[in-house]
């Protein structure tokens, strides 16, 4: 490669990384928590995930959140959340008299309120909040998007950077001098592990940019599905008011016919729209699958709870399947905990980068002024 071409992306790699480096520190550290979110939220909020004692029968959810409602002054129910774990708690979450979301884990056998937190407050619901928009909204999700696309470019021009000008030199570039000065060692670490950890940094700052900017997503289904255009999630409801019925197992109603619709084992969501429009929309995901988030769905007329249309994984579109398993790969989640340890073993060094960088660069500024 021209000398000074790599020159000028040598410079542009420095510049960049000194300007995102704070930002790439918080949404790398951020990220390594947010990998293993599941197991530790569980193992700190065990009240959120487990029953004290299986009972004989599950009630109906309709009772429960019907006593729910009365007992926390819940001006509107949002979810649903039931697992086919029979250990799982039952999860619900509402809007209160204060418009303040809150989540609320329930025994399903008992009905008794197990623990209560507003959504907001939820400590993994605030980190994922600074990975993505660092607490700052709108604002915050253009810094972060910004910073990942100069992060994408940070790892382009890094892998040019360390590329050997000459291949005798390549095993000298695939190992650290762990006997030499700091300076050196610091070098190394940077630069190599940098090069180890490429390709998994990339696909999962790749991914990454589907939550910043509609552009890429737009471009995920046009290389899926040879068109922009996404698969809808909303469903128009056909009756447009309330009409007079009895509504005892109004909920409960949905689950079974969703599970008699589909019949794999799958952890069950009940989403209620917020508008008078849309239909309720109710998520089944299959446990039977070795790849997570792969779901069929199921929508229902708010008002009377009959079936409006059906949409099982099959009939997606290459696109939307593309874009259920971005979720998996970006968290590492995608083969289970062998794709956890290495994401999170990733996201820990991409922690370090800016660090080391600013070493490299100090080191240098130091140099010239001597």
């Amino acid at each position: 490669m021209n000398k000074t071409l790599k020159k000028n992306i040598g410079l542009l790699h420095l510049w960049l990384g000194l300007t995102s480096g704070l930002i790439v520190f918080i949404v790398a550290l951020t990220g390594s928590i947010l990998v293993f979110e599941d197991e530790l939220d569980e193992f700190f909020n065990p009240e959120f995930y487990k029953v004290a004692a299986i009972g004989q029968e599950k009630l109906p959810v309709d009772g429960i959140i019907s006593q729910v409602q009365k007992d926390f002054h819940l001006k509107k129910i949002d979810r649903i959340h039931s697992f086919y774990d029979s250990e799982r708690t039952l999860i619900i979450t509402a809007t209160d008299l204060d418009k303040t979301k809150q989540i609320f884990s329930i025994d399903p056998y008992s009905g008794k309120v197990l623990a209560s937190v507003p959504a907001k407050k939820r400590f993994f619901s605030v980190v994922l909040d600074l990975h993505r928009h660092l607490v700052l909204g709108d604002f915050g999700q253009a810094v972060t998007g910004i910073s990942c696309l100069i992060f994408v470019f940070m790892l382009l021009s890094g892998l040019v950077l360390w590329w050997p000008n000459k291949i005798k030199n390549l095993k000298q570039r695939l190992t650290v001098k762990w006997g030499a000065s700091f300076k050196r060692v610091n070098w190394d670490f940077h630069s190599t592990f940098g090069f180890y950890t490429f390709l998994l940094l990339l696909i999962i700052s790749l991914t990454g940019l589907t939550w910043s900017y509609d552009w890429f997503e737009s471009g995920v289904y046009l290389l899926a599905d040879g068109t922009t255009k996404k698969g809808s999630t909303k469903v128009e409801n056909p009756t447009k008011t309330d009409p007079e019925g009895d509504k005892t197992f109004f909920y409960q109603n949905m689950f079974s016919k969703t599970d008699s619709i589909y019949s794999f084992k799958g952890d069950t969501q009940i989403r209620i729209p917020s508008d008078t429009i849309n239909s309720i929309m109710v998520i089944k995901m299959n446990l039977e699958k070795e790849i997570p988030n792969i779901a069929s769905l199921a929508y229902f007329d708010k008002y009377t709870g009959k079936i409006v249309e059906t949409k099982p994984y099959e009939s997606f579109s290459n696109g939307d399947k593309v874009r259920r398993l971005i979720y998996p790969i970006h968290t590492g989640s995608i083969y289970g905990y062998p794709t956890k340890i290495l994401a999170f073993i990733v996201c820990l060094f991409a922690v370090t980068l800016p660090i080391t960088g600013l070493l490299i660069w100090l080191g240098r500024k130091k140099k010239k002024k001597s």
